[in-house]
């Protein structure tokens, strides 16, 4: 059963495929695929012929290749075209998180200039100042961590029902991360106005 044919067994095939005259194709048979369009093979034609001969083309061509695929992110990060956002940013999921931040007011996206604002007043060195900037501080700490949970867990609540079968991995923290930005400096520029849900 599972043995290696004969040399006579083979030795017989070979004279039963050499006795059998071979038919010429029927010039009116079709061969098996469609004709290319002419405009498809010139292309073709082209792109063989411009195919880079050198490393430095090469290098060139992907170089320019390279800085015309950032533009067009850089386009869509500020517009908001799909196509052509960076993967960590595709697809409707990301979506839906990113309009959920922007739907709201958040404590963390002021985060930045209250730093600021706060090491400029702990510079001051008048009586009990000291004091009240480290207070200040901490308020500013549990008020963005209070306020990160519960748009974390109104969030993921939300993705649920919405995509119950979506890929929700990693849509909450890419959301924190969002929320930690200025709303002017978010990219992808936000779609949605304060208030409006989603």
């Amino acid at each position: 059963m599972f043995r290696s044919r004969s040399k006579d067994e083979q030795a017989a095939t070979a004279k039963v495929t050499a006795g059998q005259p071979q038919q010429p194709r029927d010039p009116q048979a079709p061969k098996g695929r469609p004709t290319p369009k002419r405009s498809a093979s010139q292309s073709q034609r082209r792109s063989l012929a411009n195919t880079p001969t050198t490393r430095k083309d090469a290098a060139k061509r992907q170089r320019e290749a390279r800085r015309s695929d950032l533009a067009r992110q850089r386009e869509a990060l500020a517009g908001g075209d799909e196509r052509y956002l960076p993967a960590r940013d595709k697809g409707p999921v990301r979506r839906f998180a990113r309009d959920f931040v922007d739907s709201r007011f958040v404590i963390a996206e002021f985060f930045l200039p209250l730093a600021v604002l706060i090491m400029v007043l702990s510079m001051i060195q008048a009586g009990a100042m000291q004091s009240y900037v480290l207070l200040l501080w901490m308020v500013v700490i549990v008020l963005i961590v209070l306020n990160s949970f519960v748009l974390a867990f109104q969030l993921k609540r939300q993705l649920r029902q919405k995509f119950p079968d979506g890929n929700l991995k990693g849509a909450v923290a890419y959301a924190l991360m969002r929320t930690l930005q200025m709303r002017r400096l978010r990219l992808p520029k936000p779609q949605v106005k304060r208030g409006e849900r989603p």
